[in-house]
């Protein structure tokens, strides 16, 4: 069962089944709207779904919320008395890093271009589904979760979820087929690959150049894994080798081998 209401600005289309959007984290959002009707109808609606919301009044409120308590998202309207989303934006980039969202009847493209300028992760225009704004909060969290995941494991590893490798935490900027020939050796471990597998896997029967384009492939991703190039060993005479047995001993904090 569905039920839709509006106010103002803004769309409720929710159902009254909890269970429709799966279990939610307990995060602590940080949601400032001057708005009391509007500030209201957020903070029930995603206290519904799981979040602990603090709902300040303008910035000013918030400001002082975020100084004596840590938010995992911020929520924030443009247009406030005394101290205005933008400014609230920026101070709070000056003191932590966390996801910044902002709800806004501006529309024009340099408000938005600033408040991406500002830090901000999603500017999202009034009128909106509170659906929408909880799918836009779900994912930006996950985002960041993932980000802090990633700094904080070491080694060589794939996040499958968001196709993208990490070193030490950090990401790794690969071209497409680079990605494509890396993701091969890490699904093929300690294992024999030669050239003719490797066109097969990324080129297919139609390939028509030479082997010698998997050795350039493979100096690229040596060079863009920095140390954790050696990962990838060459076989003289007959291909490649993925030794992951160096990529963990990274990761358990032995040191690797030169």
């Amino acid at each position: 069962m569905y039920i839709k209401n509006t106010y103002r600005h803004v769309t409720i289309n929710a159902t009254k089944d909890r269970g429709y959007w799966g279990m939610v984290n307990m995060n602590r959002i940080l949601l400032a709207e001057d708005n009391d009707d509007l500030r209201e109808l957020i903070t029930d609606f995603l206290s519904e779904h799981g979040f602990d919301v603090y709902a300040a009044v303008d910035g000013e409120d918030a400001w002082e919320a975020v100084q004596t308590t840590r938010y995992q998202l911020v929520l924030l309207d443009v247009m406030m008395p005394g101290m205005d989303g933008f400014t609230l934006c920026r101070k709070i980039r000056e003191r932590e890093s966390v996801p910044v969202l902002f709800l806004t009847a501006r529309v024009l493209e340099e408000d938005q271009l600033r408040g991406y300028e500002l830090g901000a992760d999603d500017y999202i225009l009034k009128p909106f589904s509170l659906r929408v704004l909880l799918a836009k909060c779900q994912a930006v969290l996950e985002r960041y979760q993932c980000g802090m995941q990633a700094e904080q494991q070491k080694g060589l590893w794939k996040n499958e979820k968001r196709q993208q490798f990490f070193c030490d935490g950090q990401p790794v900027e690969l071209q497409s087929m680079d990605f494509r020939l890396l993701s091969y050796f890490y699904e093929n471990p300690n294992r024999i690959l030669t050239r003719e597998q490797i066109i097969l896997k990324l080129w297919g029967y139609e390939y028509g150049g030479n082997d010698r384009s998997v050795d350039t492939h493979v100096k690229n991703l040596r060079k863009a894994l920095g140390d954790y190039g050696s990962c990838i060993r060459t076989i003289v005479k007959k291909g490649y080798i993925f030794e992951r047995n160096k990529m963990v001993k990274e990761q358990t904090g032995e040191g690797q081998e030169g």
